[in-house]
């Protein structure tokens, strides 16, 4: 990037005249200077237009036709914007043919650098062993095996390190369930590539599992068959489409400390100034009809399928959470006092403290229970519970003031739900964040036939 601006502005000062002496448009001498003013603009409009049209994202598996049209399209935009420049100042004299000889040999020398570093990179790989990514693919589909191909080119810098399925190959390195252990023993991998649709929801929620635990990047191969989704990021290894975990709005690193910065502040807001007396006065009555703790812990899905415990003031006489016990309309098992608080939504108060310990967010998709996850997921496209499941979870969310909360009684209101959520992860901003609680806490006081 640095060579790039360095190219066009060094040839910009020996090949374009910007300097009028006729011209003055600014009191401060340094301000006149046409060239320096071309400087800045040229630095800003040149990074501006890279980021837009990705000129800078090119990987081991980019061919050098795509290089080529990256070059041309940025090239392309660039010289409208030093067109554009010159058009500003009409006082500079500068015929169309310099113009157009500095674009080229800029492109020239920028495309000489490009290529050559992407060829030396290539050499680097196949006789230096450099540069190179230890990979797994999990998986024996047709598409798995133009991947091994692929990573057969030395020059790509791909070390494939095992090859799991179910296919009872010989030359394969274990099965699927060998994976996991070969993994544990590895913590050196890469990236992982898994044929999804030959996973099962409880070992695809192991993957991401693990490639969030040791920082490395997972992949999926699609079926051929099917249509790739547009919840995941797209790349074409030669004419394979690979797919992988989109960065999302919820994931940029600024909007990452701007919502955990509100996620604590609110929590600390309701803790401090609501739970702290609440607390008292419900120990009391819920102690007082059954006998148990105030809080009724529950195991949930988190943030890339990660169980953490899921804090709330206990509205049922039992305290143990069993598999296919979903609370139900008039459930036997629910106290008056524990009647109110879940018409209210007060039982779920204690999740702020989730919040505090960063398991959850304010607002976000609701956690399913592990078992759920696994039900559910049987219903609904892979790839969308994945991309969902990409964000933390939280106390409120979309789906809910939709009206897809509480029991699920029809398949539409599991795949509504998740419609939602991903709508949400896709859309957010910290002003739809507020929208949403607004609208819980006009639910709360109002009430929600399904709040039970």
């Amino acid at each position: 990037m640095i060579y790039d601006v360095l190219v066009l502005n060094i040839l910009a000062y020996y090949l374009l005249n910007f300097n009028d002496e006729n011209l003055y448009f600014f009191s401060s001498d340094w301000l006149n200077d046409k060239h320096l003013l071309y400087i800045f603009y040229s630095i800003i409009l040149w990074f501006s237009s890279a980021i837009f049209l990705k000129f800078y994202s090119v990987y081991r598996y980019t061919s050098a036709l795509n290089i080529i049209a990256l070059l041309f399209r940025q090239f392309i935009t660039y010289s409208i914007i030093v067109f554009a420049f010159i058009g500003v100042f009409r006082s500079i004299n500068i015929e169309a043919i310099t113009t157009i000889n500095y674009l080229f040999y800029s492109l020239i020398a920028i495309a000489f650098m490009k290529l050559l570093s992407f060829y030396a990179l290539k050499s680097y790989r196949r006789y230096l062993n450099g540069n190179i990514r230890h990979v797994v693919i999990i998986g024996h589909g047709e598409n798995s095996k133009k991947l091994i191909d692929i990573f057969k080119k030395k020059e790509l810098g791909y070390d494939l390190i095992g090859v799991f399925n179910n296919s009872g190959n010989k030359n394969i390195t274990g099965t699927i369930e060998d994976s996991f252990k070969f993994l544990k023993n590895n913590d050196y991998i890469d990236e992982i590539y898994c044929a999804i649709d030959e996973l099962s929801e409880k070992q695809a929620n192991e993957f991401v599992r693990y490639a969030s635990i040791n920082h490395c990047h997972i992949k999926f191969i699609p079926d051929s068959k099917k249509l790739i989704t547009k919840r995941l990021k797209t790349d074409y290894y030669g004419y394979l489409p690979i797919l992988s975990i989109q960065n999302i709005a919820l994931n940029d690193d600024l909007n990452r400390i701007i919502k955990r910065s509100f996620d604590i502040f609110f929590s600390l807001i309701v803790i401090i100034f609501i739970m702290s007396w609440l607390s008292i006065i419900l120990i009391l009555l819920i102690k007082l009809e059954s006998k148990g703790p105030l809080f009724y812990k529950h195991k949930r899905n988190g943030l890339n399928y990660k169980e953490f415990n899921c804090y709330k003031y206990r509205s049922l006489t039992t305290t143990q959470e069993i598999r296919g016990t979903y609370v139900k309309e008039n459930d036997r098992r629910l106290t008056k006092i524990g009647k109110l608080l879940r018409r209210t939504s007060i039982d779920e108060l204690p999740q702020f403290i989730n919040v505090l310990k960063g398991e959850m967010s304010v607002v976000g998709p609701r956690p399913h229970m592990p078992s759920y996850t696994d039900d559910y997921s049987k219903k609904i496209d892979k790839y969308n519970f994945i991309f969902r499941h990409n964000v933390r979870p939280g106390i409120t969310g979309m789906a809910q003031v939709k009206g897809f909360r509480g029991e699920i009684e029809k398949d539409k209101d599991i795949i509504n739900r998740i419609k939602y959520d991903v709508f949400y992860i896709e859309n957010w901003s910290l002003f739809l964040d507020l929208k949403i609680i607004v609208q819980t806490l006009f639910h709360v006081f109002v009430g929600d036939k399904k709040a039970y």
